[in-house]
């Protein structure tokens, strides 16, 4: 049995899985990592082994936890990856970009697949059917494009993405930002599929991210929507590093 987390700046992801199965997923606030993580080694007293993503400066506290209750692995450049990484900065790569290539790779051996995480920032990450991880693009999330309306202009109000009650002919200025932002958000992906398109044959493309919901239902693209695509990924680094 293995335990994921994924440390984030706001909040911790957490699953348990069974081999490849996921059994349970949490997410948690920063400050109560420590008492769930220890809760669920309390729960699941089976689990055995443990990886840990972080994006923060100080998580020994965590490492002690995780490595007090299991054999832990660290992602980080010492960490096997289960494909080829031709990025040209791997040492740049995104701990989170990372941990989608390798679900990628699992879930669609031997395909093309372009995986779309829309979160804070957009990323968008090609892995080719050799098992090769390309690159992609970043661009900013939708808070952060309300934030920016507000920051950079006199007037603009600051108002939190909220996707209930759009309208495309926005008749306030509140409603006018909105459908600006969203709209031209999803048409901004559908374009970008649309051309990772052109350059990849018989293309997979992956949806990820807090704003999966909203997406899903808008482009006009294909896709396989998995809220739980990069803690599958995680596990699947895990795994891969238990039979080296």
């Amino acid at each position: 049995m293995n335990l994921v987390v994924d440390l984030g700046n706001t909040f911790a992801k957490i699953a348990v899985f069974q081999n490849y199965r996921v059994l349970e997923t949490f997410k948690v606030p920063k400050k109560e990592k420590s008492k769930k993580i220890e809760k669920i080694f309390q729960q699941y007293s089976k689990i055995e082994f443990s990886i840990l993503s972080s994006v923060l400066k100080d998580d020994n506290s965590i490492k002690k936890i995780l490595q007090k209750h299991s054999i832990l692995y660290y992602l980080d450049s010492n960490l096997k990856l289960p494909f080829n990484n031709r990025y040209a900065s791997p040492q740049t790569l995104g701990k989170d970009r990372i941990a989608l290539a390798a679900a990628a790779v699992n879930d669609y051996s031997g395909k093309n697949c372009l995986v779309i995480d829309a979160g804070t920032c957009v990323t968008y990450d090609v892995i080719n059917d050799k098992s090769e991880y390309l690159g992609g693009g970043i661009s900013p999330g939708l808070q952060m494009r309300f934030n920016a309306v507000h920051k950079f202009t006199e007037k603009l109000p600051l108002i939190k993405s909220d996707s209930n009650h759009l309208k495309l002919v926005g008749d306030s200025t509140e409603e006018g930002l909105k459908s600006g932002i969203y709209f031209g958000f999803a048409a901004e992906i559908d374009g970008m599929i649309s051309q990772y398109k052109s350059e990849f044959k018989d293309l997979t493309v992956i949806l990820t991210g807090g704003d999966l919901l909203f997406l899903s239902k808008r482009l006009k693209n294909s896709i396989f929507a998995n809220s739980n695509f990069l803690l599958e990924g995680l596990n699947h680094i895990l795994e891969y590093n238990k039979i080296q």
